[in-house]
């Protein structure tokens, strides 16, 4: 599978339009090459370099959803709730609520992980799951992964 953004390339940074120090909505996101047998998709967007780059001590979560159907092939920017695909359900991110949350580093350049996962079932609802319980659900189910990373820094 290929993931992409026509707002950022891999390892570019992310424009502060998709940031809290912009208008904190979601990057447009395309994909493609989705394997046969994918019965749902998966997407985990987090940054494994918080609080500080220089000394990472946990992964925030922003943005969470599963259940995408597997004949969708991208979600617009700033995709609302009301706009998810039919079927598409959300789990919380780190800021303890559901959707996006952009980029806001504390310090230092972030990068941020946007995952895509193919997988071979539909998860039943897991209400809100983290990204612990998500990923613990689709354990044995994924059939590819696609990753697109972008970078982060606030402005001095």
């Amino acid at each position: 599978m290929i993931l992409t953004s026509s707002a950022f390339g891999h390892n570019d940074p992310i424009p502060r339009h998709h940031t809290c120090d912009g208008a904190d909505v979601s990057p447009p996101l395309a994909w493609s090459d989705v394997p046969e047998g994918t019965k749902s998709l998966a997407l985990i967007v987090d940054d494994p370099d918080a609080p500080d780059p220089a000394a990472p001590v946990m992964i925030w979560v922003h943005w969470l959803l599963y259940n995408i159907p597997p004949s969708v092939t991208a979600l617009a920017e700033g995709v609302n709730p009301k706009q998810l695909p039919p079927g598409t359900l959300q789990g919380i991110n780190d800021w303890k609520r559901t959707g996006y949350g952009g980029p806001c580093p504390p310090i230092g350049r972030h990068r941020y992980f946007f995952k895509l996962y193919a997988l071979d079932t539909v998860l039943r609802d897991l209400g809100r799951p983290g990204e612990i319980v998500l990923e613990k659900a689709m354990r044995g189910h994924v059939l590819a992964e696609a990753g697109l990373i972008g970078t982060y820094q606030r402005g001095r």
